[in-house]
């Protein structure tokens, strides 16, 4: 199977992992560039628990999120990059997903005992809720490193190219 899976393939998986008493931790976000604040969170993610579920947002929400210029990688690129992280055991290539209640699905589907996430996300309050539905929590792994960023990096690129 590898590391890259489907929703369905990861649902199985963890519920697998569950019953073997492994603790499964999430993480989740576009990871577009890879630079060093992403492996620091997710190695720091990965400590968390036995086994590091990481969710992928779908290129047409990158699209939605960072803007039309974005993603600069596609998601199985993007994929293909983090599945060479020893700290990620399984990436979840996301579908295109409109509502909170589609993360709420797949989150409760998966059903991880931890939810990772860094110091200010803007998605706080719905990673808690998640939490909330199925018994886990949340755990802040990492501070925002201020000047590491995807857009950072591009908008750096983009001046050297001109």
């Amino acid at each position: 199977m590898g590391k890259l899976v489907n929703v369905k393939q990861a649902t199985k998986l963890s519920q697998k992992l569950r019953s073997r008493g492994r603790k499964t931790v999430l993480a989740g976000g576009c990871f577009d560039i890879l630079h060093i604040g992403h492996v620091k969170f997710l190695e720091k993610a990965k400590q968390q628990g036995d086994i590091l579920f990481v969710l992928l947002e779908s290129d047409d929400n990158v699209r939605k999120l960072k803007g039309k210029n974005r993603p600069i990688n596609t998601q199985k690129n993007r994929a293909m990059v983090l599945s060479a992280l020893t700290s990620v055991d399984y990436i979840v290539l996301l579908p295109n997903l409109k509502t909170n209640d589609q993360y709420d699905t797949i989150v409760s589907q998966i059903h991880p005992s931890i939810i990772a996430t860094t110091a200010k996300d803007p998605n706080i309050l719905h990673k808690k809720r998640q939490a909330n539905q199925i018994n886990g929590k949340v755990v802040y792994v990492l501070k925002r490193i201020s000047d590491q960023s995807t857009t950072r990096l591009a908008k750096l690129i983009g001046q050297d190219l001109l």
